[in-house]
C-alpha cells in the first residue's frame, strides 16, 4: 500500500475525506493544541496542515515512512510526554486489540488532550461483498475483516476511559466502471484483505463470475456505486465523571 500510494494517480479519497472532517472539527473546537501524534496520515496532509498552524507534529505507523515512529504490535505505544492531540486515519480497523490499542492512545494524551480516530466501519463495500458471495458459490470464502458499527465505538470509547465521547459515522459513495478499479482502490488505500487466514484466491471461473455480478448491478452507465462507511470516534482525556444517583 505504501508503495501503491505514493504513485501520482493513487486513490486518495478517503484520506481526504478523513482529514478535512478532523480539520472541520478541530477548527470547530475551543481547543488550541500545541502539540500533535498523528497516526496513518499516508499523504501527509494533515501534519502539514497542522503544522502551519504552529503545532509540533510527532509521526508515527506500523509501516513508517523515514522519519516516523514505528508503532511495535506487542509494546506500549513509545511515548513519554503527552499530546494535546491525537489523529488517526484508518490503522484501528485492523488492529488485533483495538481496546488495547485505545488504551495505548488515552494514555498517550495530555490532561484536557483531545484524540479523533477515523476508519472505515461496518457497512462499508456492500456492493463487493455481494459479489464475492456471487463468486464463492456455496463456500463463501472470508473476504473482509471483521468490522465496528457506531454502537461498538462508543462501548470501546468509553472502555478506554474517555471522557465526554462522540461517534458519528457518514457514507461516501463512489462509482466504478469496472471491478478491477474497484479492487485497485483498495489496495492502493489500504484496504484489501489483511486476515491471518484468508480464503483461496479467486479462480478464473470466480473472477468470471464476481464480474458478470458486477454487470448485472451497474446502472445505465455502466457504472456500479459502491459505499464506504466511515466512523470518527473523539474522546477526551478528562476525569471521569461519577454517576449521580
Amino acid at each position: 500500500m505504501r508503495r501503491l500510494a505514493g504513485q501520482p494517480d493513487a486513490a486518495r479519497f478517503l484520506a481526504d475525506d478523513m482529514i478535512e472532517d478532523i480539520l472541520d472539527r478541530l477548527a470547530f473546537l475551543r481547543h488550541a493544541p500545541t502539540t500533535a501524534l498523528l497516526i496513518g496520515d499516508v499523504t501527509q496532509s494533515l501534519g502539514a496542515a497542522l503544522e502551519a498552524q504552529g503545532i509540533a507534529v510527532t509521526r508515527a505507523d506500523p509501516a513508517p515512512l523515514p522519519g516516523e515512529i514505528r508503532l511495535e504490535q506487542e509494546a506500549p505505544l513509545p511515548f513519554a510526554q503527552g499530546f494535546d492531540f491525537i489523529a488517526v486515519l484508518g490503522t484501528l480497523d485492523t488492529v488485533n486489540d483495538l481496546p488495547g490499542a485505545l488504551v495505548h492512545l488515552r494514555r498517550a494524551l495530555a490532561p484536557d488532550g483531545l484524540a479523533m480516530m477515523s476508519f472505515t466501519a461496518a457497512g462499508s463495500l456492500p456492493s463487493l461483498r455481494s459479489m464475492m458471495l456471487a463468486a464463492d458459490g456455496d463456500r463463501p470464502a472470508p473476504r473482509v475483516h471483521p468490522q465496528v458499527d457506531v454502537r461498538a465505538g462508543g462501548q470501546l470509547l468509553q472502555r478506554a476511559g474517555f471522557a465526554d465521547p462522540v461517534i458519528d459515522s457518514r457514507s461516501l459513495a463512489v462509482r466504478y466502471r469496472s471491478l478491477g478499479r474497484l479492487v485497485q482502490d483498495l489496495r492502493e488505500q489500504g484496504l484489501s484483505n489483511c486476515l491471518a487466514r484468508t480464503g483461496a484466491p479467486l479462480g478464473n471461473a470466480a473472477l468470471a463470475r464476481a464480474q458478470e455480478a458486477f454487470a448485472q448491478m451497474a446502472d445505465a452507465e455502466g457504472r456500479v456505486t459502491e459505499t464506504f462507511e466511515i466512523l470518527t470516534l473523539s474522546g477526551w482525556a478528562k476525569p471521569l465523571r461519577a454517576p449521580k444517583f
